[in-house]
């Protein structure tokens, strides 16, 4: 058996330097948030960690402390060998640990709600409106109502909403800036929506959390949080550039499958309707049929609220009606039928703007 003193000598330099570590995670982007939802999402780490401990620490300590107090030396001890149950024991066991899973659960629920990234945040500045597409291996980043458009670098004025649209033109990414909150993936023929708010002035690392290719490690950005002026004097420095982000442009920043870190990009005037158009040049390949998704605040063609199923089910009547049609004098009048319903179908899933919400 290992004396207690010579052990404690033995553990105290690991037990300094796992102390050590765990302290170096303080300065962690996700401990030391900047933002509104950062901060609600600490706080729930927090909590949701704090009330696991209350069992886990509990079963350590009588784990150690039983091994210690029975142990074949300690002849004090009682010895029940036939002993097997405990109604007090079972009691304690059991209503704690579902007391907190409890707890855990609706703090979850309503947590889950009032942090959902697709949900807009209160505030009584207009949103900044930023709509970002991943590449191979860099982030392309449009200012609609702007009609700017940057490359690994987006700038926004502080404690204003940011509302972002993402998507990919390649394969499924994920955007995420730790010191903001919430991350969101990225996927080709469909929108995600994420909503942040940065509360201080600063420069926030911004990378994809996800896998995609050779240059992965390298698709990072910088998020520049300043003050109204600032970002009044950024605007007019990007819209000073000459480039234009157009198909063509866009073409050429695809085509460049750079396996190193991309240079900040500028361009002084986009082309409008491009995130919309990236969208539906993929939607012939990638039709997500079979998931349900809430449409209500898409557009097809300036109406609201109209599912993809409808458009499946308006070209599936458009073809049974065809069918009905005579097949002798009508022949003409049949295959107009069936173009025009094609025609529709294929316009429909064209038009299919945002099918990831």
């Amino acid at each position: 058996m290992i004396p207690l003193k010579p052990l404690g000598r033995f553990l105290r330099p690991g037990l300094l330097f796992a102390l050590s570590v765990f302290l170096t995670g303080c300065n962690s982007a996700i401990l030391n948030p900047k933002g509104q939802i950062g901060h609600d999402e600490k706080t729930l780490l927090i909590t949701a960690t704090v009330l696991m401990l209350l069992v886990v620490v509990p079963v350590i300590i009588m784990t150690l402390t039983f091994a210690w107090k029975y142990r074949a030396t300690n002849t004090k001890a009682r010895y029940e060998p036939k002993w097997s149950h405990s109604t007090a024991i079972e009691v304690v066991v059991w209503s704690i640990p579902c007391m907190i899973v409890l707890v855990l659960a609706v703090l979850t629920w309503r947590s889950s709600h009032a942090l959902d990234p697709y949900r807009p945040l209160d505030s009584d500045k207009k949103p900044v409106v930023i709509e970002a597409i991943s590449l191979d291996w860099k982030w392309l980043f449009i200012y609609p109502e702007e009609n700017i458009a940057t490359v690994n670098e987006i700038t926004f004025p502080v404690d204003t909403p940011l509302n972002f649209k993402i998507t990919s033109d390649s394969v499924m990414n994920a955007f995420f800036i730790p010191h903001l909150g919430s991350m969101i993936y990225s996927m080709t023929a469909m929108e995600t929506k994420l909503h942040l708010i940065a509360n201080e002035t600063g420069e926030f690392p911004g990378m994809s959390s996800h896998y995609s290719g050779a240059g992965f490690s390298k698709m990072h950005f910088s998020a520049h949080s300043v003050t109204e002026a600032e970002y009044q004097q950024w605007l007019t420095k990007v819209r000073a550039q000459s480039a234009t982000l157009d198909k063509t442009a866009f073409a050429a920043l695809v085509a460049e499958k750079n396996h190193d870190w991309h240079p900040v990009t500028y361009y002084g005037t986009t082309e409008a309707g491009l995130f919309d158009w990236v969208i539906a040049k993929h939607m012939g390949d990638n039709q997500h049929y079979g998931m349900k998704h809430d449409h209500k605040a898409m557009k097809h063609d300036g109406a609201e609220g109209e599912s993809q199923e409808g458009h499946d089910m308006q070209a599936m009547s458009g073809a049974h009606d065809e069918a009905k049609l005579p097949v002798h004098a009508d022949q003409p009048a049949a295959a107009d039928a069936a173009h025009t319903a094609d025609e529709h179908a294929a316009a429909g899933h064209a038009g299919h703007d945002g099918s990831g919400e």
